[in-house]
């Protein structure tokens, strides 16, 4: 199976500063994948670098088998979904309004949306669970709404692979997993391939399939998420002791020691 992700000795940089530096990574399609790691560690630059919105100061990256700067800007939206973890004003949009600019490289921005494209934008509110808020303003949601109303477009991008960068950090805890259990969702049941930035070990641990820990710029950790909760690991990446211990359910939870 072609990797979604192939990095190859990737490193960028900024004036006076390596914020990322020799990474080589395979990531995997299909899956989930998080990147976790300390403030700073470069987890959203290594997000921007995979969705091209800034270049590698040295080394390849490639999507799919094809070199990232080989795709054209259109055809790499038809595949690659990204959502920053600034997201833009949404004043005045509905929320039906907001899915539907995900159409956007399917139709163009002179384009008429066809049926096609109201039925993708239709599908997205109801895989959302927002048809109940369809008319009403992204600014008048909560929060958790809000965050679905974005997925939402981004499903009705109907792009097979998403890139996620924190989108639970300004949530509440249900919400977040509420967010995250879509998320998980998506990714099983529509044959979808993610990468999204958490801060939350144990989130990350509890939805994501695959884990990259980064440190200093670094890879520090690549697999699943069971070999990475152990207190050897976990200190080595955060620097600081923890305590693994055992739920109910048998899944592992990490705490500080």
């Amino acid at each position: 199976m072609t990797a979604l992700f192939t990095l190859d000795a990737v490193t960028f940089k900024v004036p006076g500063r390596t914020l990322l530096e020799g990474i080589d990574l395979e990531l995997p399609a299909g899956r989930i994948t998080g990147l976790i790691g300390h403030n700073g560690s470069g987890k959203s630059t290594l997000l921007k670098l995979l969705a091209r919105q800034t270049r590698p100061a040295e080394g390849t990256i490639s999507f799919q088998g094809c070199p990232l700067p080989d795709w054209t800007a259109r055809g790499l939206a038809r595949r690659l979904a990204y959502l920053p973890q600034n997201l833009p004003a949404a004043e005045g949009l509905t929320v039906r309004e907001l899915a539907a600019l995900g159409r956007y490289p399917w139709h163009g921005a002179l384009g008429r949306p066809g049926p096609e494209d109201l039925a993708a934008t239709e599908g997205a509110l109801g895989a959302c669970g927002l048809q109940v808020f369809a008319d009403r303003r992204v600014d008048t949601l909560s929060g958790g709404e809000a965050q679905r109303a974005w997925l939402a477009m981004l499903i009705a991008q109907e792009a097979d692979s998403l890139l996620l960068d924190e989108p639970i950090s300004a949530l509440d805890i249900a919400h977040q997993v509420e967010v995250l259990a879509l998320v998980q969702r998506l990714c099983r049941d529509r044959a979808r391939s993610v990468v999204v930035v958490l801060h939350d070990l144990n989130m990350a641990a509890r939805f994501c399939d695959h884990i990259v820990a980064l440190k200093g710029g670094a890879l520090a950790f690549e697999g699943p998420p069971r070999e990475l909760l152990t207190p050897e690991r976990l200190h080595a990446i955060y620097g600081t002791r923890m305590e693994v211990m055992t739920r109910a359910d048998g899944s592992p939870v990490a705490l500080p020691a």
